[in-house]
């Protein structure tokens, strides 16, 4: 092997592994955070239902079928809302009306899952229940 041979093939191979070890040892690209940020006309996460649903478990100590029936009148509440805010201007009258009326169709609903002592102890810890709510969904 001629010697400008043998250093240019040593200078190559010298310098591959250079590169290779320096891109061994680069950290890695730290992961892409990305916040949701929501408004209030943002569409409510049908997740926000099934946590209010096991909030309303633990505090309410509700039966599995109460549990299972306060999960399919949330889960309906948040579809009718989200679809109400689709067709209807955010802010306007007939948004409001429909909202409130899904609201009380909702608390309704609810009172018959419930039974009247466990629809009133709710009544009477809503706060508290929205409040561990609002810390489970941070």
């Amino acid at each position: 092997m001629r010697p400008s041979l043998l250093r240019s093939t040593i200078l190559i191979l010298t310098s591959s592994w250079l590169l290779l070890s320096c891109a061994r040892r680069q950290p890695a690209a730290p992961p892409i955070v990305v916040e949701t940020v929501r408004t209030p006309d943002s569409p409510t996460p049908i997740a926000a239902a099934r946590d209010l649903a096991d909030v309303m478990t633990s505090e309410l100590k509700l039966t599995p079928a109460q549990t299972t029936q306060v999960r399919q009148i949330l889960a309906s509440t948040v579809a009718e809302v989200n679809a109400a805010r689709q067709q209807f201007p955010a802010k306007s009258a007939p948004l409001t009306a429909a909202l409130q009326r899904i609201n009380t169709s909702s608390e309704k609903q609810l009172q018959q899952a419930l039974g009247a002592a466990t629809y009133q102890e709710f009544q009477r810890k809503k706060r508290q229940i929205q409040a561990q709510l609002q810390q489970r969904q941070r």
